[in-house]
This record gives structure tokens, sequence and C-alpha cells, in this order.
């Protein structure tokens, strides 16, 4: 098998599930790894069921790592508060809990074309990038971010 060399983020923020696995198959995703705690979305087609099943008959395996996900207690803290420095130290926080979870990322993102998916279009304001920043660290793959309209390298990872 060949090892892959770069990671993706994803959100589907303003997507259809249509043209969201549009996106993901032009660019030859594989795997699909949902860093969502709870894997429900109001928006149709991304739950985590409806999802899988997609997913599925597209030829992309679904994979969800809830450990990956942000707490609610810190997405509620941030809700209340607004501060994206203190979401961001929260969440770190409870990334250093989850060096199993961020290992079996990084070896996903050594054997397969894997995206991790989340909601936020933005990928600088949600936590899939903190998580994917940690994963290629560890599995010393470049780290590139989807959106609607390219590809974007992430600056903070060489």
């Amino acid at each position: 098998m060949q090892i892959a060399k770069q990671l993706y983020t994803i959100g589907y923020e303003g997507q259809t599930l249509e043209s969201f696995l549009s996106r993901l198959l032009s660019i030859g995703i594989d795997t699909l790894v949902d860093v969502r705690e709870l894997p429900l979305s109001r928006k149709r087609g991304f739950s985590k069921n409806a999802l899988a099943r997609a997913l599925d008959s597209n030829g992309i395996e679904y994979v969800h790592i809830p450990e990956l996900g942000c707490p609610k207690r810190v997405r509620d803290l941030y809700k209340i508060n607004g501060n994206w420095s203190e979401y961001l130290s929260s969440f770190n926080a409870h990334l250093l809990q989850q060096e199993e979870a961020l290992m079996s990322l990084a070896e996903f993102s050594r054997r397969k074309s894997a995206a991790l998916m989340c909601f936020e279009a933005n990928f600088m304001r949600c936590h899939r990038t903190i998580v994917a920043r940690a994963a290629a660290k560890a599995a010393s793959t470049e780290l590139l971010h989807i959106t609607q309209e390219t590809i974007v390298p992430d600056s903070a990872h060489p």
C-alpha cells in the first residue's frame, strides 16, 4: 500500500451532501474521519448513519473518533464568552489526554488519504485544525485544508 504524505481537513458548513462528496472524490480522499464528539447534524445527510451510508456508496470509509471531538463543557463556555484563546487552551488540555486516539489518527494518515471532518467552514476557527496539526506532526505528514474553492496548505505545519 502506498504511504500517504498528506492529511486533510474539511468542514461541511455551507455545503450540500452532494457537493461535499464531490469535493472529497475530486481530491481522492478514501477515509473520512469524523472528529465531532456527537456526530449529529441538523443539516440533512451529515449525521453519522446517513453520512456513513453516503460515503460508503461512494467508496469512502467513514471513521468516527469521538475522543477527538470538542467536549460539551468547552463548547458551552465558548458560546457564553466567545473567548477563542480560552477555547484553544481548554481544548488543548483535553487533547493532551487523548494520546491513543491521536496516534490512531496519525496511523490513518500514514496509510490512507484521510480527511478530518467537522462542521465549521473556517478551519482556523475549528478544533479539527488543532487535532490535525497534532496528528500530522506525529505522522510526519503534510497538512492541507479543503475549502469550497481550493486547498490551503497549513501555515503552522511545514
